[in-house]
């Protein structure tokens, strides 16, 4: 086992001796750098990346989609992705109704639906129905300004509601009871 041979198709230098040795390993990494500096220039033309870089199993020490996020804006990022935005500037109308028309008008009235830019507001009173229909341009500047352009454009006010007297699927018509209210 002493005999080495070397394989026959040898590498000849510029004067056409085999390479041996140190010579071939000189030549072999010759030929490596050669190698790495086209694929740098391919590289250069090309504007990037020759190959996809693999991805690893963790995230390192930048922040990545990988690592726990916070709940709010991972829940922003899916309203976001799925076309939610709108439906929940819409209920924020609802939450914030007290701080967007204040305490006084709150407390006499509520919103009951918003529907393609028409939020429908419930008073306590006809008095009230009356004061914001006065109030309207006041209150749509105010929720613009809290909730966002366009979420409202139009209100409609509703006075007090009788209570409904249908019960069930069948009705009889006519005006229904009419001694219990005056």
């Amino acid at each position: 086992m002493d005999n080495w041979t070397a394989p026959t198709d040898q590498v000849s230098g510029s004067d056409g001796a085999a390479l041996t040795g140190p010579d071939l390993a000189r030549a072999a990494l010759q030929a490596a750098r050669e190698q790495s500096a086209a694929r740098r220039r391919e590289a250069r033309k090309t504007g990037g990346r020759t190959r996809p870089r693999r991805r690893r199993g963790w995230s390192g020490p930048r922040p990545d989609d990988r690592d726990p996020q916070p709940l709010g804006r991972l829940a922003a990022r899916i309203a976001t992705e799925r076309g939610w935005t709108e439906h929940l500037s819409g209920g924020q109308v609802f939450a914030k109704w007290a701080t967007l028309v204040g305490g006084d008008v709150a407390e006499h009235t509520k919103p009951v639906a918003l529907k393609d830019g028409e939020l429908t507001v419930q008073a306590q009173s006809t008095a009230w129905a009356t004061q914001l229909r006065l109030l309207q341009r006041q209150i749509l500047k105010r929720i613009s300004d809290g909730v966002g352009r366009d979420v409202v454009r139009r209100i409609k006010v509703q006075g007090p509601a009788a209570p409904s007297w249908r019960h069930g699927p069948r009705h009889v018509p006519g005006r229904g009871p009419r001694d219990t209210y005056g």
